[in-house]
């Protein structure tokens, strides 16, 4: 289970609406399994069907939350017209088994978001805890 502020949620439903027809991704920094920023990302591919951080800005939010005492506890990203489910290429370059890989979807007339586990080329789907 995850917990996200439900703020930041609005945060990530703007930002994905606002980068169409792109993929919208960023980084969520908390402790523990509690989410306390959002950390809105470049997406260097600029493509609606996938996504890359600038190294630069994974450096930089890295270094931002180990001085406020966090850590990266996961990513997002968002479909913009394919349902909230990793997809292949999610599952492959999925790199860090202990992160929660967030995908919002806009496929459908409301925002969908859901939260994964990726370990060993499996994925399975984690609650989502909305916080206020």
């Amino acid at each position: 289970m995850i917990r996200i502020p439900r703020e930041i949620i609005e945060r990530i439903i703007a930002q994905a609406r606002e980068e169409l027809p792109n993929e919208a991704c960023g980084l969520l920094t908390g402790e523990g399994n509690v989410v306390a920023e959002l950390y809105p990302m470049r997406n260097v591919d600029a493509s609606p069907e996938h996504f890359s951080f600038d190294p630069r800005e994974q450096f930089a939010v890295l270094k931002s939350a180990r001085q406020s005492g966090q850590r990266i506890i996961a990513n997002f990203h968002s479909h913009p017209a394919t349902p909230a489910r990793p997809s292949g290429e999610d599952i492959r370059l999925a790199y860090d088994p202990e992160l929660c890989y967030i995908i919002l979807s806009l496929a459908e007339e409301q925002p969908v978001i859901k939260a994964f586990s990726i370990r060993d080329g499996r994925a399975e789907q984690v609650s989502i805890e909305v916080e206020g």
